[in-house]
């Protein structure tokens, strides 16, 4: 028996690969399923059967292309209803993979179809949980995300959910492994640990959801409590892993168009595109293509797009550093994002080179922020998330979090010149980028974030002001 979990960090994503004697098993897999076929090639296996855990909100899943690929059907839990076809498993229903078993354990909560894969060794003995969203390390699934079904509310879904976790996971053995979907910076729960697997007995001992004495309303207020506005994409997503999508490389071969610096700036001009930045964020500052959005490929790239960007149907042109337009483009995809119309053929170094205007973003140190901030006192925006901005933050710093600025743009000065930071520096550029997009450049960005910012001594406070919140 072998198990694989191939995780993605930029979008905190686990998925499995499970073989016994020749079989393959593949849960919640991502869009671009060719990695699954090398690996079940190179051991002279065949993929049986691709689970899915849930109707994924997060990232579209690669269910559809590699059944088409494979001809394994795709296996959810009871009260899925997918547009393709599928198997509809019963509760408790097994499925036989080599010399293994796996079972199915509807456990509704996160949403109403989610399930919970138990693998049986070759002896009969639970091995594992594939928890999907029901239980994270840490955490469980947040009862927001399902797709309405008639009059259940969210509290409704945090009691199935509290009954799931007390009859159909906690029974189970302490030596039983743990394999989440999903573990830190994931918008699927509020607290994922950084780890990615574990023991279910550590869970029991650990994880605030499992405590043995806690009553179903208190699960119940604690699971809902604090929940923020998930992402806008989240529902579109949904929709295409139920209804299913375009082939990712149908995707590939159609967005890497490449386009010289004038085609690049007459589509721009002829469309509704974004034109989407995704180099590091010094580069961005020391120059880039007017009103484009910076996103840059190595932060928390897909997740910021769909947050920001929100519409998956929306055209998108790209500026990439050279040679990762394709890395671009899938990552895109596995959002959702499909409409990306061509990328500028030799990076922004073509669009210099070809005399094409361009903008810069002021970028200054922390020490030149801390003399500024005792000389005059300079307004200053934080676009960390709440829990950071709570935890400490530069005194008087005004919270405008990146994940909604576009609902705070009356709060920044028109003419006075203001400083604004995130935590490393990453987050804060997006934020420049988008307030530039929007006709606002009486801005300053602080390199290296609030990190930079404590280690020069600038006073900060963990005091949250009631004007603010």
């Amino acid at each position: 028996m072998k198990i694989e979990q191939i995780y993605t960090g930029c979008l905190a994503q686990g998925a499995y690969y499970i073989e016994s004697n020749g079989e393959v098993a593949i849960i919640d897999p991502l869009r671009e399923v060719q990695p699954y076929l090398d690996r079940a090639k190179a051991n002279n296996a065949t993929i049986k059967y691709i689970f899915e855990t849930h109707f994924h909100a997060d990232f579209v899943s690669g269910h559809v292309t590699l059944s088409k690929e494979t001809g394994a059907p795709i296996i959810y839990g009871p009260l899925a209803e997918p547009s393709f076809e599928a198997i509809i498993a019963t509760d408790n229903q097994e499925f036989k993979l080599g010399n293994i078993t796996i079972k199915v354990l509807h456990t509704p909560g996160h949403t109403m179809e989610s399930s919970v894969y138990l693998l049986k060794d070759e002896n009969g003995k639970n091995h594992a949980i594939f928890s999907g969203d029901t239980l994270f390390l840490g955490d469980v699934g947040r009862p927001d995300l399902a797709q309405k079904v008639g009059e259940i509310t969210e509290q409704d879904l945090a009691g199935y959910l509290f009954d799931s976790l007390r009859n159909k996971i906690m029974p189970l053995a302490d030596d039983v492994i743990v394999y989440p979907a999903h573990g830190a910076g994931s918008a699927c729960g509020k607290n994922l640990s950084k780890e990615t697997v574990d023991s279910l007995g550590n869970q029991k001992k650990t994880n605030y959801a499992l405590r043995e004495d806690m009553t179903k309303e208190e699960f119940i207020k604690e699971v809902t409590n604090g929940l923020l506005p998930p992402p806008q994409y989240f529902p579109l997503n949904v929709k295409m892993n139920k209804e299913g999508y375009d082939d990712f490389n149908d995707v590939l071969k159609r967005s890497t168009q490449a386009l010289s610096p004038e085609a690049f700036e007459a589509v721009a001009n002829e469309t509704d595109a974004v034109i989407l930045d995704v180099r590091n964020q010094n580069d961005f500052a020391k120059g880039h293509i007017p009103r484009s959005i910076f996103i840059g490929l190595d932060g928390g790239f897909a997740p910021w797009v769909g947050s920001l960007i929100a519409d998956v149907k929306q055209t998108i042109l790209l500026v990439t550093p050279e040679g990762r337009e394709k890395e671009a483009i899938t990552r895109l995809s596995r959002v959702g994002f499909d409409q990306v119309i061509g990328f500028l053929d030799g990076g922004f170094n073509s669009w210099k080179k070809a005399s094409k205007e361009y903008d810069t973003v002021s970028s200054v140190d922390a020490s030149v922020f801390k003399q500024a901030k005792l000389n005059d006192n300079v307004p200053v925006f934080d676009v960390r998330k709440d829990g950071e901005y709570k935890s400490e933050h530069v005194i008087n710093a005004i919270h405008t979090p990146l994940d909604y600025i576009n609902n705070y743009l009356s709060e920044f000065p028109e003419n006075e010149t203001f400083y604004l930071h995130c935590a490393g520096g990453y987050r804060s550029m997006i934020a420049a980028s988008i307030l530039k997009s929007r006709g606002i450049h009486n801005l300053i960005d602080i390199k290296g974030g609030f990190k930079a910012i404590k280690k020069n001594g600038v006073k900060v406070s963990n005091y949250v002001c009631p004007s603010t919140l």
